[in-house]
């Protein structure tokens, strides 16, 4: 088969494209699918360049979101051959190989059947921003009464949890330093968007909100703008990071966090059991069928073309960047 082969973390560029790849065979408890469709995530960045905690054997295949048909299946696993399924989080990507290639083998609790009416670009582009964006969101226990804050607002988890929080009635400040995004941010579900770049943001914010705590924020950029972030914050605020995107936070003041007993804390949905992921999923496509809202999808690359789909992943997307695995 071909694949995208990872030889060494020390890179995007140590990426090669390989025409006879093994092809994978599914173990007990796993499938094999043909994948039709692939979504690019900074995670995959992160593990290339050996900064994320995952060690996997080499050479690896990243890739952690995918579509595709069942066509093995080890004894007594369902679904059957032949079925169209997503895949959730689990270690496709991480541990065991990705969806960087033409297949891939899964654990079979780890595959969902895409949801009505998405198409296969936009089942492929949905679970790891979604399931991100439920758990930023939920994992502080009872909903934010207050404004939700979404940093990097036009990526895929921004996209999706502006998403996720218009859907659960919450309303949206989305922070993007692209104004031309910004019609777009607001078809989306936020009520405002303002520019991080803009040293007057937090002002601006404070005024659209009315004097309205921002008691949630959900922190995909990191860097010197994270003390503002943390300035903003109502009383018992919460901060659930999910990305770095700008690097460390510099000069970091653990006593601005005091008095207002504010909390920060990471978000992983790797920590998700196969149940937890399921049931989570569940809820967000129930959530997003009574809003009508779908995955967006800023381009889709041929399958060779994967070092242009991560320079535009890099250049700051308006929603998920893909790979037609079967685009020649």
């Amino acid at each position: 088969m071909r694949a995208w082969l990872l030889d060494k973390q020390e890179g995007l560029s140590a990426l090669r494209i390989d025409n006879d790849a093994p092809d994978p065979v599914a173990s007990d408890g796993e499938v094999v699918l043909q994948l039709r469709y692939a979504a690019l995530n900074p995670a995959d960045r992160y593990l290339a360049e050996k900064q994320y905690p995952a060690r996997p054997k080499l050479p690896h295949v990243l890739g952690r979101d995918g579509v595709g048909d069942v066509v093995t299946t080890h004894a007594a696993v369902q679904p059957t051959h032949g079925n169209r399924m997503l895949i959730l989080r689990g270690d496709t990507g991480v541990q065991s190989w990705g969806t960087f290639a033409e297949k891939t083998a899964v654990a079979a609790e780890s595959i969902v059947p895409i949801p009505k009416g998405w198409s296969d670009q936009e089942a492929a582009a949905g679970s790891l921003v979604y399931l991100t964006a439920y758990q930023a969101i939920t994992q502080w226990g009872p909903l934010p009464k207050g404004a939700v804050l979404i940093t990097g607002a036009s990526g895929g988890v921004g996209i999706a949890t502006i998403q996720l929080a218009k859907a659960l009635g919450l309303p949206v400040i989305a922070l993007s330093r692209d104004s031309s995004k910004k019609v777009a941010l607001i078809k989306q579900g936020a009520s405002h968007v303002a520019d991080p770049g803009n040293p007057k943001w937090p002002e601006e914010v404070r005024e659209a909100l009315g004097g309205k705590p921002i008691e949630l924020c959900v922190e995909n950029i990191g860097g010197e703008n994270f003390s503002r972030i943390v300035d903003i914050m109502g009383q018992n605020g919460k901060i659930s990071v999910v990305g770095r995107l700008a690097g460390p936070v510099p000069n970091f003041n653990t006593a601005s966090l005091f008095f207002r007993r504010m909390r920060i804390g990471g978000v992983a949905v790797g920590t998700y059991s196969a149940l937890e992921s399921r049931n989570a999923w569940d809820h967000v496509v129930r959530l997003l069928a009574n809003t009508g809202a779908r995955p967006l999808i800023d381009s889709v690359f041929p399958f060779d073309q994967l070092h242009q789909a991560f320079e535009r992943l890099a250049s700051g997307p308006l929603g998920k960047v893909l790979i037609d695995i079967q685009a020649r």
